[in-house]
């Protein structure tokens, strides 16, 4: 059957199943291969610039076919030669015989797979940070829209002091303005690895300069400049005239093995605030969006799980798990280098953004439609409430003239006897019952409701939520207002 054959091998889930076209494509061998071919062209021109003898129709001629690539070619190349690199050199010099000399001079595999990887990291960071400013924009309004609500507190999934939905929800903007900051981070701190050579020393290049090293320093400045991997970031400002300013801080002084890579993956992580959102789906107090035809159970229709969730759930763990990877593979770099990073790279780095993907494209999804139902929620506080309030009703008690000692003990007979009523016999909290027939609360059973009132549980639960908000989230979002609007549609 046509077109069978592409079900007949694993596909990535991450790719056919999950993550977004831009980040998949932003992976592919289509990107990478054709930024190579980018790469040795800015080089070329960058060695032209300097003085070597390459000519104008050589850089043409490259320029012609920076984009057919003939994989077919590419990979009965690598059969041949078991090297990628080379297999792409002679690819791209078979169909530029004029600039075949010049090719990949000087340079060593690091140039073209570093380079690219760190252009990919780049371009993988500017993807996910707009998701990320969106997601922050959706809780934040449910945030606020929900700031003076009050809802059951836990502490070890344990009914504590009451909080409110929009403060708890604070405490997963908390985590991700975290992220956010983390990611900017080092996405700003990233740089390229440069024009080095093998082992980083720029050796070739000095030879090919005949000794020049003001030349072999300026040639990271000239193919930098021209390339400007940084646009729109705040080293993109140091990007001054080229090529007077020879080391350009947008490439590594020293290069080598270094843990650019664990940095990078360990700064889409920890993003499972979609735990916290199941429990409370039990609880029915909070659901995410449930559409008029899903299903949630084959077996049971009136089911409602919390599939987007769990997927969120699902795939953070398979993102903790890959931060692992290149720290890992940072601890064993032998010397100047060795080549056990690249198949680990090839997976993990990849994956760690696609994941991240997903996950923000869910957590958006989630967060536009997040369902609230304040009278389940009302009628949790009022099962708990009155244990709540046995400190209140203590500290009115003596206000009224009573001893703090004897009415702790009234409390905790009649708090005992009401638990017992819930936990074995399956009936309603009713302390307050007992309380109210008790004649030794009679001075204070006026002011029952208002010791009562869930509202004065709270502390200042709202006012943290608004300041919070305008002073650290909000001014976060500044630079994402342009794409804050855009929806997402979740295809499965």
């Amino acid at each position: 059957m046509e077109g069978a054959e592409e079900f007949m091998k694993y596909r990535s889930p991450l790719v056919s199943r999950y993550a977004s076209k831009e980040m998949a494509y932003n992976f592919s061998d289509r990107k990478k291969f054709t930024t190579w071919r980018k790469l040795w062209i800015y080089l070329a021109k960058a060695e032209k610039a300097l003085g070597l003898p390459i000519t104008d129709a050589q850089i043409l001629e490259m320029e012609s076919h920076e984009v057919d690539i003939d994989f077919a070619m590419a990979a009965e190349e690598e059969r041949k030669l078991r090297h990628d690199v080379m297999a792409h050199v002679h690819t791209f010099a078979h169909c530029c015989p004029t600039a075949a000399p010049i090719i990949h001079l000087g340079a060593t595999s690091c140039y073209v797979g570093d380079n690219t990887d760190l252009i990919m990291l780049r371009d993988g960071f500017d993807i996910l940070l707009p998701k990320l400013a969106r997601v922050i924009d959706r809780l934040a309004n449910f945030a606020e829209k929900y700031a003076d609500l009050p809802t059951l507190g836990y502490t070890h999934y344990q009914p504590a002091q009451l909080t409110t939905v929009g403060k708890r929800a604070c405490l997963w903007l908390q985590d991700l303005a975290m992220d956010m900051r983390n990611m900017q981070r080092a996405r700003d701190d990233l740089r390229f690895r440069g024009v080095k050579g093998t082992t980083g020393t720029q050796a070739s290049f000095l030879q090919l300069f005949q000794g020049d090293h003001d030349k072999v320093s300026a040639v990271n400045g000239v193919w930098a400049g021209r390339w400007k991997i940084l646009t729109g970031c705040s080293l993109s400002k140091q990007l001054r005239s080229i090529p007077d300013c020879p080391e350009q801080p947008n490439a590594y002084f020293i290069s080598g093995s270094d843990q650019k890579e664990y940095r990078c993956s360990s700064s889409v992580c920890l993003l499972q605030i979609c735990t916290d959102i199941r429990l409370l789906a039990n609880l029915k107090e909070i659901e995410e969006p449930f559409e008029k035809e899903q299903i949630g159970s084959s077996a049971m229709p009136y089911k409602r799980n919390p599939m987007r969730a769990e997927r969120c759930c699902s795939l953070a763990r398979h993102l903790v798990a890959l931060m692992t990877d290149p720290l890992q593979t940072a601890s064993v770099q032998w010397l100047e280098r060795t080549l056990d990073d690249s198949a680990n790279r090839r997976i993990s780095l990849p994956e760690s953004f696609l994941t991240a993907d997903i996950i923000l494209s869910t957590l958006q999804n989630i967060t536009e439609g997040l369902v609230v139902y304040p009278k389940v929620i009302e009628r949790h506080i009022r099962h708990e409430l009155p244990f709540m309030a046995t400190e209140n009703i203590i500290m009115a008690m003596v206000k009224a003239g009573g001893n703090r000692q004897d009415c702790h003990e009234k409390i905790r007979v009649l708090s005992q006897e009401a638990a017992a009523v819930v936990k074995q016999e399956g009936g309603d909290n009713d302390l307050l019952v007992r309380v109210q027939r008790d004649p030794y609360f009679a001075p204070v059973l006026g002011q029952l409701d208002a010791i009562l009132d869930p509202k004065t549980f709270i502390g200042r639960a709202p006012q943290q939520v608004t300041r919070f908000l305008s002073e650290e989230v909000r001014p976060l979002l500044e630079p994402y207002k342009a794409k804050m609007d855009v929806k997402i549609e979740l295809e499965l």
